[in-house]
């Protein structure tokens, strides 16, 4: 994976991405994304949060979590991620699927018995 940049005589100069880093990366990103998801679904439960409001939920605390690491980078994100979208974007649905498993485990187990 490659990008362009420009050199002091403004001539593109290839930008050169380490694969071992950027798997790094997305591992480390793939697991805050996946206790984030059953955090903020536990939380959800607790809540009693049913419906549409459930997953607007869900929504926010892949939003947040986004912020967060766009925080915690500054603006030299490109030096750990090849694009911010797909930061936001990839294991979205993954992460839904333990969202739902926590938020309806644990809101049958606060609300319903």
């Amino acid at each position: 994976m490659s990008g362009i940049a420009k050199s002091k005589d403004n001539k593109p100069e290839p930008i050169a991405y380490s694969e071992a880093a950027l798997r790094n990366n997305a591992a480390v990103v793939e697991y805050c994304r996946t206790s984030m998801a059953a955090l903020s679904g536990s939380t959800a439960g607790v809540l009693g949060l049913t419906g549409l409001y459930g997953f607007a939920f869900y929504v926010l605390a892949v939003v947040t979590l986004w912020i967060m690491f766009m925080i915690k980078t500054g603006p030299n994100w490109h030096k750990y991620y090849v694009s911010r979208q797909s930061l936001l974007t990839n294991g979205f649905f993954g992460a839904l699927f333990t969202y739902v498993l926590f938020w309806t485990f644990i809101y049958g187990m606060v609300h319903v018995y």
